[in-house]
């Protein structure tokens, strides 16, 4: 992940704005604000700033996926995306169960910790295809978020921020 984050950071830096760096990066399934923050500590903006782009681009997909991934995913399996459906699903159902047992706070929890491939694109993934409904999946996985957020901050400004 910290090499696509670099890679990002490096390749777009002289052409866009770093808080739209940030922004993009955290829209991006995987990297999400986990990889936002690095790119944000890499273009030294103001952890405050970072934070705030970071959680709103992370965010943004999280209604779509919850309200439509199952649409999405039937088109998608009558297309040469097949594959990519059944690894997906694979994925969602490897951490349905630590889920499942505490709802909610699984989906919090699971949203939270940032480590990789937890974060709300797999969480909402989860959700939606657990039939939670938008209403019960919404709250803990912003919440889980900013959580994330505050955690990597915490890490990219105060850890990394006094090694770089």
């Amino acid at each position: 992940m910290d090499g696509i984050t670099e890679w990002i950071v490096k390749t777009f830096n002289s052409s866009i704005a770093p808080e739209w760096i940030i922004f993009l990066v955290s829209l991006l399934p995987l990297l999400e604000l986990r990889g936002g923050i690095l790119a944000a500590t890499l273009l030294q903006v103001d952890m405050v700033r970072a934070f705030f782009i970071c959680a709103v681009g992370t965010l943004l997909p999280i209604p779509l996926i919850l309200l439509f991934i199952r649409q999405v995913f039937d088109w998608m399996r009558n297309t040469c995306l097949k594959g990519f459906v059944q690894r997906m699903e694979k994925k969602a159902e490897k951490n349905r169960q630590k889920i499942e047992k505490y709802q909610k706070w699984g989906l919090f929890v699971f949203v939270a910790v940032p480590l990789p491939g937890t974060g709300a694109w797999t969480g909402a993934l989860i959700a939606a295809l657990m039939n939670m409904r938008f209403k019960h999946a919404m709250p803990p996985i912003i919440f889980g978020t900013l959580t994330a957020d505050v955690i990597m901050c915490l890490l990219g400004y105060g850890v990394l921020g006094a090694v770089l």
